[in-house]
């Protein structure tokens, strides 16, 4: 039954791959531009998926996308143009790696700044530690003589 079930899954996760890459009818005559628009499919990014390009969606605004592709390169357009095209009508959400502007540098510069306050924090962290352990009993004479106070007081010297 676990056999069973195991294989079931694997086949449904291998169709959601297959289901997902665009079809026969999708693809171009010249190979030239298929690899092209190919190359385009995976720097675009389906604005109703969101995290991925629409080479991997398989939502019909993905197809609409890859079909405006392939029109455009059929048009004689250049890469930077139908990307350039998709962007004025989609924003720079569309493109996986959003250009660097003002608008986006604190995208771009937030892990570095995350970072950067990490290791500071774990500086301060360690300064601190140091300061605690050189400021206390380093010879251990004070935890010597509560231990023979407490004892006396027991009675067990």
């Amino acid at each position: 039954m676990r056999q069973m079930l195991a294989a079931m899954l694997a086949g449904l996760m291998l169709a959601g791959s297959a289901l997902a890459s665009p079809g026969p009818e999708e693809r171009m005559e010249d190979a030239r531009l298929e690899a092209r628009a190919r190359a385009l499919y995976d720097q675009l990014r389906c604005v109703v998926c969101q995290s991925q390009s629409i080479d991997d969606s398989n939502a019909p605004l993905a197809a609409d996308l890859r079909a405006v592709v392939r029109e455009r390169l059929l048009a004689g357009d250049s890469d930077a143009e139908v990307k350039a095209y998709l962007q004025d009508r989609y924003g720079d959400y569309v493109l996986m790696l959003p250009p660097v502007q003002g608008n986006t540098i604190a995208l771009w510069l937030f892990p570095l700044v995350v970072l950067a306050g990490g290791g500071i924090a774990i500086l301060v962290f360690v300064r601190g530690q140091r300061r605690t352990m050189m400021a206390g009993d380093d010879t251990g004479e004070g935890d010597e003589a509560r231990a023979r106070a407490l004892s006396d007081e027991e009675g067990l010297s």
